[in-house]
């Protein structure tokens, strides 16, 4: 049976994946919130040789020659992060007509790798433990089956490449995902207690429920670089919720307006639900006016359904309103049970939804908690003693450094044979 998992390459694992929507790095920072509003993915692929169609034509001009390649990837908690900077939240025009490669983190040439379809499944885990975050991955393509059709141009496709190819991401959910259809092959391992297996991880971020939420900035970008999240909680230690990369990444880029005015908490609320409560509207604009950001507050609109980059910051989307139906409130291996908010007075103590974190306990099997990330579209869980204290974080990345040891094993044995 090792065998045959062993025998799987990278293509077996990008069937069906949705094709990249590149960006130039040539783009500016409102090209990138402009094709992040339009893009069903929350990131894009930032690439070295340009993607635009040839004004003239209906056809890309790239340089034949030139050598495509992702640089990085983007997503909104970028944006965010990069309009709290003090000098662009009194200057956001200017700052949105930087390239976008200032948003860029320093760890993107680490964090996405190029990878070839025939690399094995073993190759794929052994990068993404070197540290890369998205493994980049050719699709296969053939130029020649789009027709043109009678009486109309044929249209430029934004994911081809001078080399005529497509490209997808292979993520550590993927591979995950992949482990868990094939699980009855390693066990006793899943069966098994994350505390036993030595997963529970001591050093997690995590901030305090009345702290300024600028205060966050640091740990949300890191969170963001290791694909995991930052813990809110209050003076004892205690688990209220916390500030996800995920949520923010669904949300526009004017609650950096709310990154700089507001606190942890608040900015949970703020986040949380299909728009901002009313009164915290009201202390963010009160706020701005105190702080002297006129820039970013003539940007503060709440009323208008869409936005121009051009004219800075003007509101329109916001949060998703839908929630996952399969939280499962008050379960001991589902979302944070209300037991311990109550000593939390702010309106997410109240209404918890989209900042409510997903939690297991020490002895929870490997199995278990594979299953509550992949159901929530996260890459860890919080791990939270009987009385709400949190003692540690299980990502995907240590849950992989599981299945590598095991599937060594196997390999070395092949290896003899």
């Amino acid at each position: 049976m090792a065998v045959g998992l062993l025998s799987h390459s990278v293509s077996d694992l990008c069937l069906g994946k949705p094709a990249l929507r590149p960006l130039p790095a040539t783009a500016s920072v409102g090209d990138a919130i402009l094709a992040l509003r339009s893009s069903s993915d929350p990131h894009l692929s930032v690439w070295s040789c340009d993607h635009r169609p040839n004004s003239s034509s209906s056809s890309l001009e790239v340089d034949a020659g030139a050598a495509c390649r992702c640089v990085g990837k983007v997503c909104m908690v970028d944006v965010i992060c990069y309009l709290c900077r003090e000098d662009n939240l009194r200057r956001p025009g200017d700052a949105l007509k930087a390239p976008v490669t200032e948003i860029l983190p320093e760890s993107s040439d680490a964090s996405v790798r190029h990878l070839e379809p025939s690399s094995s499944l073993l190759e794929a885990i052994d990068i993404i433990l070197q540290g890369a975050q998205n493994l980049v991955v050719p699709i296969q393509t053939k130029r020649s089956t789009r027709r043109k059709l009678p009486g109309k141009p044929l249209s430029a496709s934004p994911t081809h490449h001078s080399n005529g190819l497509e490209f997808c991401w292979l993520t550590q959910e993927d591979v995950v995902r992949f482990l868990l259809s094939s699980i009855a092959l390693f066990s006793p391992l899943p069966a098994l207690s994350i505390d036993s297996l030595g997963l529970i991880n001591p050093d997690f971020l995590a901030v305090d429920y009345d702290s300024p939420a600028s205060s966050a900035l640091g740990p949300i970008s890191l969170s963001l670089a290791h694909q995991t999240s930052v813990a809110v909680t209050d003076s004892e230690g205690v688990l209220i919720g916390e500030i996800s990369p995920f949520t923010l990444a669904s949300c526009d880029e004017t609650v950096a307006a709310a990154v700089a005015t507001l606190s942890c908490g608040d900015l949970m609320a703020y986040i949380d639900c299909g728009g901002p409560p009313e009164d915290l509207v009201r202390v963010v604009k009160s706020r701005l006016r105190e702080q002297n950001l006129i820039g970013l507050l003539e940007g503060f609109s709440f009323s208008s359904s869409s936005s121009s980059i051009s004219s800075m910051l003007s509101s329109g989307s916001w949060c998703s309103s839908s929630s996952s139906d399969e939280e499962s409130v008050g379960s001991p291996n589902g979302s944070l049970p209300r037991i311990g908010r109550q000593r939390s007075l702010g309106y997410s103590a109240r209404m918890v939804r989209r900042s409510e974190a997903i939690v297991c306990h020490p002895k929870s099997s490997l199995v278990a908690v594979m299953i509550q990330a992949i159901a929530h579209r996260v890459n860890y869980v919080w791990v939270i003693e009987e009385d709400g204290s949190l003692v540690g974080i299980v990502t995907f990345s240590s849950m992989l450094e599981v299945f590598r040891e095991h599937l060594e094993l196997h390999d070395d044995g092949l290896g003899e044979l």
